[in-house]
Parts: C-alpha cells; structure tokens; sequence
C-alpha cells in the first residue's frame, strides 16, 4: 500500500519536510535525501575503507559500568523507569555537577534524564520555540539541530566560527541576536569544528541572552573530552543560571553511544516544562543503564584524566597523517573530531573529495559544508571532518594510508 498522495501535496511544508530541510536533507526539487553519514558509510562498506565520518568509538568504555548494567537486568531492572528518570541517576548528575563544576541542581526537581542528549535538545527546543521565533546557533552546527528547529516551525538563525580556532566573529554574533531571539543553543565543546570556548566568549553570550531576554540551552556532551584547555559551563557563569538549560549524555563519556541515555538540568520551571514534552517522545528509556551510568558518574577523577590523555594521543596520531597527506590541520582543543582544508592540496570541493576518498585511498570522513546554510557551506567548502575516536591501530592505518593522498589525485 501507499500513503495517500495528499499528503505530500500540502501547500505549506509538512513538520517532516521542515526537518528534512533544516538537516540539508531535501534536495533542490524537494526530494528527500539520505544523511551524509549514512552516504559514507556505505561508500566506506563498499571500498573496505576506514570510516572516519561517524563519531563513534569502536571499543567499549569501562568494565565496571557493563558490570553494572548486567547487575541490574540480573536483579529485575527491566520495566519502566520514572518518567524523569530514576533517583539514583538524578542524584548521581546532581553530584556530578557539584564535583567539577560547583553547581548543585535539586535531583528532584532540577535533573531530567532523556534518551541521549538529542532527546534532550529535541524535548527543550519544542517546549519553548516556535513559529515566528529565531533560535540562534553557532554554525557549522550539529544536523539534528536544524532537523528539530524546523520541526518546531521557528527561524534557524546562525553565527559564523572562524578558522583557524573556530571562535565566533562577535560582531557577527551580536548581530544575529533580535527581539525575536527565543533560544540560543550552544554546543561546547563544539562538533563538529573541535573547538572548546573559552571564558570571554561564553559570557558574550550570556551577556546577549540577558540583553535579549532568551533562554540558553547547552550541548555539553564533550565535557570531559578536552586538551589542554578546561571546560566551563555556561551554567557557571554570573547571570546566567536562571535562563540556562544544560544539556550532556554517557555516550562520548563513557564511550557507549548505544545505551542512550542523557540527561539535562536547570531551573525548576524550565526542566518541568522540558518534562512536559519529553514525556509524550519516550516517556522513559533505558532502566538497567541508567543504574550503570550512575556507577561510572562515581568514577575517580584518575577516569576523566585518563579518557581525555588517551584521546588526545590519538588525535595527534591521525593529525600526523593528515598532515603528511598535505592538509592543512586545525587542530582540535576537544571532542572526537579534527578538521583540515583540502585546499593546499588544489581542492576547493570537500563534498567531492569525501565521496572520492574511500576509493582514493581507503578512508572515509564527513564533509564540514553539511553542517551548514547554503552561506555557510560556501564559507567552509574546502573543509573535512574525521573521527579519530577509535583504536590507536585503526588511526594508525588511516594515516599511513592518508599521508599516500597526494601521489594518488
């Protein structure tokens, strides 16, 4: 059977077109489109090359925290969880933020556990935007950003980050604020550009959101994944904790991306009108792990440390090898990503180097102009993206087969 034609004959856009359109997924007559993600991946499947483009790690976290999940289907943990999450993982994210940040938010009424932070980012962004408001993101930005923002029918306003370092041009970002700035969503550390802001550029935000009387919802999931550089959320900031939803998951922690279990936290009024919306996606998800990913919340600090050195190490493993392939690198101060400009190789079209590189020379990565409005992808269209969360060997591979690129275009 067919859906009724109807319903792809509506003069408006449909939710699902709205976003379709704001993850670049509709093509120029409005047909629908795969992910870049899955395009790469296949290409990758079909060459045997290394995939590079998704950001997953291709080995499990700690032994403890599987021990712990196993423990707690063993025990019976196998129904429904509390609709905004169990207690002993509410409180385990409440201790967490006292520990590294010294914030403390009620586990009652303050923390919110979801289905991965993008059900987070979903369930806040259509609690409170809508038609005829702007939500304003840094951009490239991540694609499920402008997926739900579409969704939720408001305009999708963008700010520029600038290499080499990917910090916003400020001007550019005072500008984009306006009475009809409703949300300013902001990831940090950023993917897919590795950045991690620092000080004066959060409190420029804070400092616009106050002007502007918005609400910020941060995308924290990098928060202990960076270099040499500390994290700081926003939440922390003077002015900026009663307007401020934070917003981070186990997956990039605690590298099981497939457990899916996230949470947020802000102010009371804030978190239950989150809970409202977030209620009617999954209700509730994930029982035995959230009991799990309370265990690993509890780990030493010696943990952290040692999941932020040991990615770093692999960071310069593949930068090395993208360097001797004759990009030029920008190297990233957190998350799972690197980014490099093809154009000292001649080449000024990413999205056509991505899809040639698995048959060039058996790698895979992700083109950053994806991540953008048609402005912006113009803006960043010699630039690609590659994960080097994986293992030391596999990074090793890819580059010595990268530092082989430039005898092969």
């Amino acid at each position: 059977m067919h859906p009724p034609r109807e319903l792809f004959k509506a003069t408006a856009p449909a939710p699902w077109q709205r976003a379709a359109l704001g993850a670049n997924l509709l093509g120029p007559e409005g047909g629908l489109g795969i992910t870049i993600f899955e395009e790469m991946t296949t290409l990758a499947q079909q060459t045997g090359a290394i995939n590079l483009g998704q950001g997953f790690p291709d080995e499990d976290g700690p032994a403890e925290i599987k021990a712990a999940a196993q423990a707690a289907i063993a025990a019976g943990a196998n129904q429904y969880a509390p609709g905004k999450g169990i207690l002993e993982l509410r409180e385990a994210v409440s201790a967490h933020q006292q520990r590294f940040y010294g914030l403390a938010p009620d586990p009652q009424t303050e923390v919110l556990v979801t289905t991965g932070a993008t059900e987070g980012i979903a369930a806040a962004l259509l609690a409170f935007a809508g038609p005829g408001d702007d939500v304003l993101t840094f951009e490239p930005f991540y694609d499920s950003y402008g997926a739900v923002i579409g969704l939720s029918g408001a305009n999708h306003i963008t700010a520029p980050l600038l290499a080499p370092d990917f910090f916003p041009d400020m001007d550019a970002l005072e500008a984009a604020f306006s009475g009809r700035t409703r949300i300013v969503l902001l990831n940090n550390p950023h993917n897919p550009t590795g950045a991690v802001f620092p000080r004066d550029v959060l409190e420029r935000v804070v400092e616009l959101a106050r002007r502007h009387d918005c609400l910020i919802i941060t995308d924290e999931v990098y928060e202990h994944l960076t270099f040499g550089v500390s994290h700081i959320p926003v939440a922390s900031l003077p002015g900026a904790a009663e307007r401020t939803i934070t917003i981070s998951s186990a997956g990039k922690t605690f590298s099981f991306t497939g457990w899916k279990i996230g949470w947020l936290s802000g102010p009371r009024e804030l978190v239950s009108a989150i809970r409202t919306v977030k209620q009617f996606l999954t209700y509730s998800s994930g029982t035995p792990f959230q009991a799990a990913i309370a265990t690993g919340l509890a780990l030493p600090d010696e943990f952290y440390q040692g999941i932020s050195d040991t990615l770093r190490h692999k960071r310069d493993i593949l930068s090395e090898g993208l360097r001797a392939a004759g990009f030029d690198v920008f190297t990233p101060q957190g998350t799972y990503f690197v980014n490099v400009d093809t154009a000292p190789l001649g080449i000024s079209d990413s999205v056509d180097l991505a899809r040639r590189l698995p048959a060039l020379v058996g790698v895979a990565a992700i083109p950053v102009p994806v991540f953008c409005h048609p402005q912006g992808a113009e803006r960043t269209r010699s630039l690609l993206r590659f994960a080097f969360c994986k293992k030391v060997e596999v990074l090793e591979e890819a580059a010595a087969r990268l530092a082989s690129l430039s005898g092969k275009l």
